[in-house]
């Protein structure tokens, strides 16, 4: 991943960079072990990441298909044999087509949904993000995120939030936000809007 930025589009580089980071240090006897996703092990959880990356990739091609068509809730993801490769592979790829002013400009699909495609640029983000540090925390890992990346998914993740409060948001990406003080960090509020305890611990 090169270090180029376009300054007038939000860039995915950092957070595929700080979950690119944690791949090498998953044990396989890791696996098996909870996530704060309720339904997901870290097999499960790497799965998705792996579908993710490519459907994401895929819809900011505008390359419509069964990439971009199924559903995430169809079944629990299965972890293929090649993930260690093909997932940091996915991760650049990812992030060279959204670098694309091309990938941001009119309406594409993912996970299913037609939507703006700028709105599929930050709901990467956010996947990566908050899957990022679901990762991390189920493997025991410390994870960073760069400013810039948590200040776009807190902004995407907030009017959401204040739907939900008010009762009159449908389900979202994720849970219920999670109270999280106003002074916290700003991945610790992140993670709460996002409807996990930032505090979170396997096995608990």
């Amino acid at each position: 991943m090169d270090t180029h930025t376009d300054t007038q589009l939000p860039d995915h580089g950092p957070a595929c960079r700080s979950l690119a980071g944690l791949l090498d240090a998953i044990d396989d006897k890791q696996l098996g072990a909870p996530t704060p996703c309720p339904d997901y092990t870290v097999r499960e959880l790497l799965a998705h990441l792996v579908g993710l990356t490519v459907a994401f990739r895929d819809a900011g091609k505008k390359a419509l298909g069964p990439t971009t068509d199924t559903p995430p809730t169809e079944g629990l993801p299965q972890l293929e044999d090649g993930w260690r490769a093909a997932l940091p592979a996915q991760l650049d790829g990812l992030v060279e087509v959204w670098r694309s002013p091309d990938a941001w400009q009119g309406f594409t699909r993912a996970g299913g949904v037609d939507l703006p495609a700028q709105v599929a640029g930050i709901v990467a983000l956010n996947e990566l993000v908050v899957h990022g540090w679901d990762l991390a925390r189920s493997t025991g890992q410390a994870y960073e995120v760069d400013r810039a990346s948590l200040e776009a998914t807190l902004a995407f993740l907030e009017p959401a939030a204040a739907s939900a409060e008010a009762g009159d948001a449908p389900e979202g990406l994720f849970g219920p936000p999670v109270h999280v003080p106003a002074d916290a960090p700003l991945l610790d509020r992140v993670i709460g809007l996002s409807g996990r305890r930032p505090d979170w611990r396997p096995g608990e």
